[in-house]
């Protein structure tokens, strides 16, 4: 499958937030439990609403799926997908050194403090060993463009900013 960047427009805006605890060198991930990537181990993030900035989306999605507040994200990225049966979307990706609450599991997700050493790429989309690291550790910001058919990745370019 070829996608041309250039004119490639999204279907559907998202977000992806990881809170770090700086201190243990740790992330704070979720292993999905429904939706798209479900069983799949990635950071809380889910779809914009109407009239909700990227940063809005991001705080109220990590509260829905964990229970804690992050504070001060940092826009770090974007992820542009495209998948074979149609499916195009742009991902914000936050990170936050600071958050309010403890993470407790829901409806949607199973917390999981991960350290920043040993990131579960095997449990994760395909995609994010190509960005994932470099964003949390060494706080890279980057442009990251995936094709996928369903979650096996076709192919992928990433420009660091």
């Amino acid at each position: 499958m070829t996608v041309d960047w250039k004119s490639w427009q999204p279907g559907v805006r998202a977000t992806l937030m990881f809170v770090i605890n700086e201190d243990r060198r740790e992330v704070l991930l979720i292993r999905k439990k429904r939706g798209l990537g479900a069983g799949k181990i990635n950071g809380p993030g889910g779809k914009r609403d109407p009239g909700e900035t990227s940063v809005q989306c991001a705080v109220r999605e990590t509260q829905e799926e964990l229970g804690v507040t992050a504070l001060n994200p940092v826009h770090h990225g974007e992820l542009w997908f495209q998948f074979v049966d149609g499916l195009r979307m742009h991902v914000d990706v936050f990170v936050a050194t600071q958050h309010d609450g403890e993470a407790v599991e829901t409806p949607e997700a199973v917390p999981l403090w991960t350290s920043l050493d040993t990131l579960p790429f095997d449990e994760m989309w395909e995609d994010d060993i190509h960005w994932l690291a470099q964003t949390l550790i060494e706080r890279r910001r980057f442009i990251g463009r995936f094709a996928f058919d369903d979650d096996r990745m076709l192919s992928h370019e990433v420009t660091w900013l």
